[in-house]
């Protein structure tokens, strides 16, 4: 087998291996910590302001950073830079779709409210398919699914 080949082969298996290692458990969320965050074109208090956030809590995907910047995607797709004083690890959700909020983890327990698509939730505790979040003055569970942020997927053992 020729060098060239081999070479290729190799380089192949290490893509291969390597990007199949990844997955999408590794992705980073974060909440915004404020009512009013700055989302910058670069990494730095020089770089002109992008456009600003208004809602606190909001979850965004944290998809790179640069010393005390963090590149985000929001669930519209939109980017930017913030600083890093503007994020929490706060655990939020958007429903991508009009949910039901129920009272226990179950489609046959009594439901509390409609939760419109585009709503912040602050999630409280997950287990396999449902989690139980807050809004405002209300709580209860929302299962997991159509749902843009990170959920904490508690496994039975």
């Amino acid at each position: 087998m020729p060098k060239t080949l081999k070479f290729k082969k190799l380089i192949a298996i290490f893509f291969l291996i390597f990007f199949s290692s990844t997955s999408f458990s590794d992705e980073i969320f974060l909440s915004l910590k404020k009512n009013k965050v700055n989302v910058r074109y670069g990494p730095s208090f020089e770089s002109p302001i992008k456009y600003i956030y208004k809602k606190k809590n909001l979850p965004i995907k944290q998809i790179d950073k640069k010393e005390n910047f963090r590149r985000i995607i929001d669930q519209k797709n939109n980017s930017g830079w913030i600083h890093i004083s503007q994020l929490e690890k706060i655990n939020s959700v958007i429903p991508l779709t009009d949910k039901i909020l129920f009272k226990k983890p179950s489609y046959f327990s009594k439901p509390i409210a409609k939760i419109k698509k585009g709503r912040v939730l602050l999630v409280k505790k997950c287990n396999e398919n449902w989690c139980k979040v807050k809004t405002k003055k209300i709580e209860g569970w929302i299962d997991i699914n159509n749902l843009w942020g990170k959920t904490p997927i508690i496994k039975k053992n």
